[in-house]
């Protein structure tokens, strides 16, 4: 079962990369100096937070995402081919084994990252375009709901694999969401916070005239 998973996993994830790069041109995005800036401090960022993991059983370990605030940044398509790259950087230093390396991109990164963009989408949509709104809603509270989707999904699938008897998964690891809710959202939020005041250019979802221009 974890085999035809890992599977499914890897071509999903090779699909959804497949449409991020659509049309991206990398040349020309590249050539910008604060486009790799932006892209050496996002997998800097990724690299610390995800090596710092713990966990009450072997195998059930958690960490900070820190990526709602990188999909803020760079948006869907670049968080997209962005971010595995620290997932691969910590996979070849042996901090996450290459076996695993299937869900925890599809799970652990590729989800996240849709899901919080997802919920920037509603926000951007149907919420008042308001500098508040975006640091609170679409920074804080979109963290939190992230990493507890996360969570949950990495829950069903220890669950479908029988990693780990189901009350042991619940107990030991999906209860820990709820301490795992407010840093999460308080980490972005003051992340995206400090960018939009201090580096607005380097928040590709965030625009002037969206949040701040009549305000």
């Amino acid at each position: 079962m974890a085999l035809v998973l890992q599977t499914v996993f890897i071509a999903a994830c090779a699909a959804i990369y497949r449409l991020a790069v659509t049309n991206l041109d990398f040349r020309s995005l590249f050539k910008r100096p604060e486009v790799r800036q932006q892209v050496i401090a996002c997998i800097l960022m990724l690299v610390f937070l995800w090596i710092l993991k713990t966990g009450i059983q072997p195998g059930l370990d958690v960490h900070f995402l820190g990526l709602t605030a990188v999909t803020l940044m760079l948006g869907w398509r670049l968080s997209i081919v962005v971010a595995p790259i620290a997932l691969l950087l910590l996979t070849l230093f042996g901090v996450y084994p290459w076996q695993d390396f299937g869900v925890n991109l599809f799970l652990g990164m590729l989800v996240p990252i849709c899901f919080t963009y997802l919920v920037f989408l509603l926000t951007y949509s149907y919420l008042s375009r308001h500098l508040f709104v975006y640091i609170f809603i679409a920074g804080f509270f979109n963290a939190a709901l992230t990493i507890a989707a996360q969570m949950f999904s990495f829950s069903v699938y220890y669950k479908l694999v029988g990693a780990f008897p189901w009350h042991v998964v619940v107990n030991d690891y999906f209860a820990i969401v709820l301490l795992m809710l407010f840093p999460e959202g308080v980490l972005n939020g003051m992340c995206i916070a400090g960018l939009v005041m201090y580096k607005p250019t380097w928040v590709t979802t965030f625009l002037d005239r969206d949040y701040l221009h009549g305000k």
